[in-house]
């Protein structure tokens, strides 16, 4: 077994902490922030962290090669060869484990995004809302329907869809949300849902980095009338690429088959128009080599999150990213933090990262700007069909209404850890992350000089 397995032991351990919301306040901090500081590494000092690795990502032992091989030797290589191959097999095991009634497995967590949207017929002249702070398999998933991704702004805090700037974007063309479950924490689910079902939208949850993490006693992509999941190299679950979507409304999920399908139901008529998308025997061997260790590691992650929040509280300057109400466990595919340089003797975030890097823990930002200004719109707004569809005025509207102020700000202000691999780090490893932190804090007088 790997070391950074957990024994049953340790998995009971960790389930009798409880939730993240009940763990992190009642974690002393172990480092004292007031002591004299070491001499930063960068400067000739000593780093925190020397000639040590991180769990290494994405993960495999003997199990995932042997479902492989298994699968290899079956010849049974394409999903429509047997309804109880490996892609069939993990997408029971799957909606299992998310707690819904039925799973259509795709290639991507894009194609999973986009069979949702051709599956509500949402189409040209159409709208649907989203995040600006997200992958562009998001965006992408809406254009591939020729309908228009309207982008609402953050809540800064948490780097979350603002609900309330949600419901201002809606218009007479909006038929859908689709918030994202960003660094795999939930979004406001409750406000969201509120907001659609005042305005008779539908719900298309992209939980792609949100793998087995819970909302108010729900996994994301069970809340909304669809979730999609993305299975690529460095999520939380992974198969190098792959995508899954679930659902509890029996005929919506025989409509995303048929879709995913070339538009081929499971009666074998050609119904609708729908693109190639079908998950392939050895990703779905890759997925079912490693679901029994799944649960122990997403425990794993949790803890460490855990600790490593109670040790960062008291650290200013450096604020982890806030959970709504009713989140009681996280997929932490990304450990994220806000860095406010007001606090760090106005250092700008660079010098920050560079800092810490020379500390043997290097911190990253995520996403560089927002899809909001990415020049994918001024494209858009030139094609034939986006004139068609809508009117010249909504086009002009929508680009002098593109702002997104908020997202704007967590771009230039986050600090993360890449936490597929990292965060399956031992206790050790997570005290070397906030005693660099730490350190470079009592040394913030020292940054604006490097």
């Amino acid at each position: 077994m790997d070391k950074n397995e957990l024994t049953r032991r340790q998995l009971l351990a960790t389930a009798s902490l409880g939730t993240i919301a009940a763990v992190s306040p009642n974690i002393p901090a172990y480092a004292n922030i007031t002591k004299k500081a070491a001499k930063l590494a960068i400067l000739g000092g000593e780093p925190v962290r020397k000639n040590k690795t991180w769990p290494r990502w994405p993960y495999w032992d003997d199990n995932v090669v042997d479902s492989v091989v298994k699968t290899t030797k079956s010849r049974i290589w394409c999903r429509i060869q047997s309804k109880s191959g490996t892609v069939p097999t993990f997408e029971k095991k799957f909606a299992q484990m998310i707690g819904a009634k039925f799973c259509v497995a795709t290639g991507s967590g894009t194609q999973a995004l986009h069979t949702c949207v051709e599956a509500l017929g949402i189409g040209a002249g159409d709208e649907v809302i989203t995040s600006p702070y997200t992958d562009p398999g998001t965006i992408a998933s809406i254009l591939a329907a020729r309908a228009l991704p309207v982008l609402a702004d953050l809540d800064r805090e948490s780097y979350q869809l603002d609900p309330e700037d949600v419901e201002r974007r809606i218009t007479e063309n909006t038929k859908a949300i689709m918030p994202v479950h960003m660094m795999g924490q939930p979004c406001n689910m409750e406000a969201i849902c509120q907001i659609a079902k005042k305005h008779n939208l539908k719900v298309i949850e992209d939980a792609c980095q949100a793998h087995l993490a819970e909302y108010q006693g729900k996994k994301p992509g069970t809340i909304g009338d669809l979730g999609c999941f993305s299975f690529q190299s460095s999520k939380t679950i992974a198969c190098g690429e792959g995508g899954a979507i679930v659902g509890n409304d029996e005929e919506l999920m025989d409509k995303c088959y048929t879709v995913h399908n070339h538009g081929t139901s499971r009666r074998g008529r050609t119904e609708v128009a729908g693109p190639k998308y079908r998950m392939n025997e050895f990703e779905a061997a890759v997925l079912l080599g490693q679901l029994s260790g799944v649960q122990e590691r997403f425990a794993r992650r949790n803890k460490n999150a855990a600790y490593l929040t109670s040790r960062l509280k008291d650290i200013p300057g450096i604020v982890p990213q806030k959970l709504y109400e009713g989140t009681t466990s996280g997929s932490f595919y990304i450990y994220a933090t806000t860095y406010r340089k007001e606090h760090f003797n106005g250092a700008d975030r660079s010098k920050f990262l560079k800092v810490m890097s020379a500390e043997g823990v290097s911190l990253s930002p995520y996403i560089r700007q927002g899809l909001h200004k990415e020049p994918w719109i001024d494209h858009i707004l030139t094609q034939k069909v986006y004139k068609k569809m809508f009117s010249e005025k909504r086009l002009q509207r929508y680009r002098e209404e593109n702002q997104c102020p908020n997202c704007d700000k967590v771009c230039q202000e986050m600090a993360m850890i890449w936490a597929s691999g990292p965060l399956l780090g031992t206790k050790e490893d997570m005290a070397n992350i906030a005693d660099a932190i730490e350190k470079v804090y009592e040394n913030r007088d020292k940054l604006n000089s490097i």
